[in-house]
């Protein structure tokens, strides 16, 4: 299959459309973004998350604007990613919004701790890296957050939850 819709005009580039559906197959660690500030926790799912330098310890996270955590990550100058093992699929979607779950209610159902930053971290995660936001950009959409990693906590014995085509896979399992 081939994806050419075009916007009119000459060089616009592939429709918003098109442009999703070429990315869907990437697949994508699942994380759960999230943040505290004045007592008031704030989260999302996201999968546009990546490594972006070891010295000093830092990675990239591209969050919508009109996301609830989205002003709250910027005045908190923190904020934790969770890497979401394969059985926690539930969390994912609960902080997708699915059943129009939202705000703070979005955690609960799950434990929650903190370590350097105050950060909400999701305890039994493939992985957890508590941030200092560092910097953020805007661009169109989204902002692109930049966290120095402080801290972090790791389950090596756990299974990664991928998004792929736009359903949830668990690698040890068969899902074709």
């Amino acid at each position: 299959m081939t994806v050419m819709d075009r916007r009119p005009g000459k060089g616009s580039g592939i429709t918003a459309e098109s442009y999703r559906a070429l990315m869907r197959h990437q697949a994508g660690a699942v994380t759960v973004v999230a943040t505290e500030l004045h007592g008031m926790r704030a989260g999302l799912t996201a999968t546009a998350f990546s490594s972006l330098s070891d010295s000093p310890p830092t990675i990239l996270v591209c969050i919508h604007r009109t996301a609830g955590a989205h002003d709250s990550i910027i005045a908190a100058r923190a904020f934790s990613v969770n890497i979401l093992a394969a059985e926690q699929q539930g969390v994912a979607e609960r902080f997708s919004g699915v059943g129009g779950v939202r705000g703070a209610a979005r955690f609960e159902g799950s434990s929650w701790s903190v370590l350097k930053t105050g950060s909400p971290v999701l305890d039994g995660a493939l992985a957890s890296l508590d941030c200092e936001l560092v910097e953020h950009h805007v661009f169109t959409t989204h902002s692109i957050f930049i966290g120095h990693v402080v801290g972090g906590s790791v389950r090596a014995e756990a299974q990664p939850l991928l998004y792929f085509r736009g359903d949830y896979w668990n690698i040890g399992q068969n899902n074709g």
